[in-house]
């Protein structure tokens, strides 16, 4: 095991990080913008290293800075979290090229993972089903005028380089493909420094599942159950679960082999997610496709810890430094029922907005099996230059209708209160309380369809 480790990032992920190490007796480096000086992660951290100002360019993406800070501190490993430079393989090779492990998968993997066209033409060589569409880039607005008439409309264009729900343009009318071919690639240039985009065929109502994976050095490779993410606005994720409801086992058992089977096709290493789309099949079964895979921790990894009892940063520390997994598949079981919501400073009735601001009363819940991760305490500002959650409500239940009640409950205690700020609170409260959300498993269309957003 490692002896220091230096955290690339902020907020609840870092103090995530810390926390398990300090479990572990790995001591930590925390990394921190001049506005995250006084935050929770920076105390709790054995060193902390100042690399820049608020700007995440200057900061929390400036590999030289963070590169020199674990240099500096004797760190031996950098673990990147989620968002930033967790799924950047030029990270990782600079981290290699210094002698630095990277805490996650082989700078190759990352980088064909990372393209999801190149990511979906490798799991179809594993066996995984595909949505119609291409596996190779669409160079031109005619081709992509063909492709889109040979797979039938609607249909969506991704960003090959795309993730948290971004660089993604749904398509319903030929008239409007060529519009949105030339702005989707615009737009994933600007954002992603890469123009090319595929086409696949769009369901409207499908649930989006995904399966953790875990995989090591020495032949071991895992799932650890699904997550339900299905409850989205514009492909963002809000509320997340596990099991999914209404999932059979020999379903669950289906997505998890395919999983697997995708994640040794790629020569994965560390946690990662698989992702799926779902749809009832003809013959009363679910139909599922790969739509790609996440080449790091997830935000919603808490549901997958509290229904199996698995700490996956603690597997993705041992699996960096050489060590097998602790658990094989026959060690899983799903026990109980989790679920997480994202508290954001944003304003849905402003078609969610950021409200960054002062935290002047932040009071977070409590109780039995009511799990809160978050950096924030009374008094601390949520800042315009990062991601707007606040922290992130995670509850178990024996199941799921206690597990619903219990959300309930805590989201009744949750105080968040300051000059401008809004929260998406309110709005869980409502998802959670709705009956079709307790009756069964939603479509990606939920919001769309019950909620003026």
């Amino acid at each position: 095991m490692f002896d220091k480790v230096l955290i690339a990032n902020r907020g609840e992920i870092a103090l995530r990080i810390i926390r398990t190490c300090r479990d572990l007796g790995v001591r930590t480096v925390a990394v921190y913008s001049t506005p995250d000086a006084d935050a929770r992660f920076v105390q709790a951290a054995d060193e902390a290293v100042h690399i820049g100002p608020g700007a995440p360019t200057r900061s929390y993406l400036n590999i030289p800075n963070i590169i020199g800070a674990a240099v500096k501190t004797g760190a031996e490993a950098i673990h990147p979290g989620y968002g930033f430079l967790s799924e950047d393989p030029y990270f990782a090779e600079i981290c290699a090229d210094d002698g630095i492990t990277f805490i996650g998968p082989p700078p190759e993997v990352m980088e064909n993972v990372g393209d999801k066209a190149t990511a979906r033409k490798l799991m179809t060589a594993a066996g995984l089903p595909l949505l119609p569409g291409t596996t190779e880039p669409v160079d031109s607005v005619e081709a992509a005028e063909e492709i889109a008439r040979e797979i039938g409309y609607p249909v969506v264009i991704k960003a090959a380089a795309g993730g948290g729900g971004r660089g993604i343009t749904v398509v319903r009318r030929p008239q409007d493909l060529r519009e949105a071919y030339t702005t989707t690639r615009a737009s994933a240039q600007a954002v992603f420094k890469n123009s090319a985009v595929y086409i696949e065929r769009y369901l409207p109502r499908t649930r989006h599942i995904e399966m953790q994976v875990l995989c090591d050095d020495h032949g071991g490779a895992v799932h650890l159950g699904e997550r339900d993410c299905s409850v989205q606005r514009r492909h963002q994720k809000l509320v997340e679960e596990s099991p999914a409801p209404g999932m059979s086992e020999k379903l669950r058992t289906r997505l998890g082999e395919a999983a697997v089977a995708g994640a040794r096709a790629v020569g994965y290493r560390g946690a990662g997610t698989v992702e799926f789309l779902l749809e009832p099949g003809e013959t009363g079964e679910d139909a599922f496709w790969f739509m790609e895979m996440n080449a790091r921790i997830q935000v919603e990894h808490p549901v997958t810890e509290l229904v199996t009892g698995v700490d996956l940063v603690a597997e993705q520390l041992r699996v960096a430094s050489g060590m097998p997994l602790t658990v094989t598949q026959d060690d899983l079981r799903l026990r109980g029922h989790a679920i997480e919501c994202r508290i954001n400073a944003e304003d849905p009735a402003r078609g969610f907005v950021p409200t960054p601001g002062l935290l002047e009363n932040y009071r977070v819940p409590g109780g039995p099996w009511v799990r809160v991760d978050t950096d924030y305490v009374p008094g601390a500002r949520v800042s315009p230059y990062y991601d707007s959650m606040i922290g992130k409500l995670v509850v178990w239940g024996p199941d799921r209708a206690t597990a619903l009640d219990r959300a309930l409950r805590a989201l009744g205690e949750f105080e968040v209160s300051g000059p401008g700020v809004h929260t998406t609170i309110g709005l869980h409260q409502e998802i959670l309380g709705h009956p079709e959300f307790r009756r069964s498993g939603v479509t990606t269309d939920f919001l769309e369809r019950h909620f003026a957003l």
